[in-house]
């Protein structure tokens, strides 16, 4: 063969392949709002065409015998058959998968939360998706999972924030009832005892304020405007001033009071925030001891992948039913009957635990709550890194 040939069947060769190439392209065109199966038969058929016409002018051009032309033809077509016949098949595989994934996305926007998952793609393991697809089907599925927990999440956010307003109203309304009533009654000369009526106006007045530090504390939580600003502190000291400043409503109620934490224990923390999270933790539990029971605060240093301090807070509630172990560090949650407070005691928002819960994720650590093993109490978990908050 001489290089004129060579050239020639090159040429014959590549034109037939452009003119099956343009007509594909408009075939294309026409069929582009079609079904994903028509695209890839077409894209089969065009490869498979282009290589017939080709061959059949070649073969033309080389004075191939009548004979020999037909054998190539027929091996040709059935090539060309079976070629087509794949490509229906892989498309028709590719449209159900196509379809299966429509579904998924589908069960967004309808809310459905049993909507197919990626191992519905596809059903059986023998007739899986292709890796991008099927990667894409468990994207989904991850997405959708997380969705519905943000759903939740929000959920029970609404709840309570419709059950702060509801309960800070009530709380407010009360007390602001009782100054009322307390103030006419200086004015208009009739208390029996005006200086106990003062002091009991400055008592409600200071919870007052007290609850709308909380709620400022709670809003600059949620806003993500918490100044932090961190700086070697001894966990002692800290469960010293918590305990020091509790103990008297705990002597009062006959509460046991009591610390212990590990030698020369340091947290790089801001100590304004975490003297408030163990003020917090430690007058709840002492409001919810049952008299004569007690309060255990410990602190320990964390060792390994692990490393930083946890500070414990053991009380003697009588423990927590799992419904409402889940809410405790909700915003507004109140306690179970179990936790109930004495009808002479003062009653919080139900801010205190979602502000603790709040300082300490803004220190990048973790607070978590379990039933104690003898089911006498409650014991609260404080987990902070070692080092220092970013931010």
């Amino acid at each position: 063969m001489t290089f004129s040939d060579v050239v020639t069947i090159v040429a014959v060769a590549a034109s037939a392949a452009l003119l099956v190439g343009a007509l594909g392209l408009l075939a294309g065109r026409l069929l582009r709002r079609r079904s994903i199966r028509w695209q890839l038969a077409l894209v089969a058929t065009i490869g498979v065409a282009g290589a017939y016409l080709g061959a059949t002018a070649v073969a033309r051009l080389m004075f191939i015998s009548p004979h020999d032309l037909l054998v190539m033809s027929v091996v040709s077509s059935a090539a060309a058959v079976v070629a087509i016949g794949v490509a229906l098949v892989v498309a028709a595989m590719i449209a159900r998968w196509s379809e299966a994934l429509h579904a998924q996305v589908r069960a967004f926007g309808d809310g459905v939360t049993d909507a197919p998952g990626a191992g519905s793609v596809g059903g059986s393991a023998a007739d899986a998706p292709p890796a991008e697809l099927a990667a894409l089907a468990t994207e989904l599925s991850a997405t959708r999972e997380r969705l519905r927990e943000a759903s939740e999440r929000e959920r029970r956010a609404e709840e309570a924030r419709r059950e702060l307003v509801s309960w800070v109203s009530h709380d407010l309304r009360t007390p602001l009832a009782g100054l009322r009533a307390m103030s006419e009654a200086l004015e208009d000369g009739l208390a029996p005892d005006p200086a106990g009526y003062q002091r009991r106006i400055r008592a409600e007045v200071d919870r007052m304020s007290g609850m709308v530090d909380d709620l400022f504390e709670l809003s600059r939580i949620h806003a993500g405007v918490l100044t932090l600003m961190p700086e070697p502190v001894l966990v002692a000291d800290l469960v010293s001033e918590a305990i020091a400043g509790a103990d008297p409503v705990a002597r009062a109620r006959g509460i046991r009071l009591t610390g212990e934490v590990d030698r020369e224990v340091e947290l790089h923390a801001d100590p304004a925030g975490i003297a408030r999270v163990l003020d917090n933790l430690v007058s709840n539990a002492v409001r919810h001891t049952r008299p004569g029971g007690a309060v255990e605060v410990r602190g320990r240093r964390l060792d390994g992948q692990e490393a930083g301090v946890e500070i414990s807070v053991s009380d003697g509630c009588g423990g927590l039913p799992p419904t409402e172990m889940v809410r405790v560090f909700d915003v507004a949650w109140r306690a179970a009957p179990a936790r109930t407070p004495q009808p002479d005691e003062s009653r919080g928002a139900g801010l205190g635990l979602a502000i603790v819960k709040g300082i300490v994720e803004a220190h990048q650590g973790a607070v978590a709550v379990e039933n104690r093993e003898d089911r006498s109490g409650c014991c609260f978990r404080v987990t902070l890194p070692a080092s220092a908050p970013s931010g």
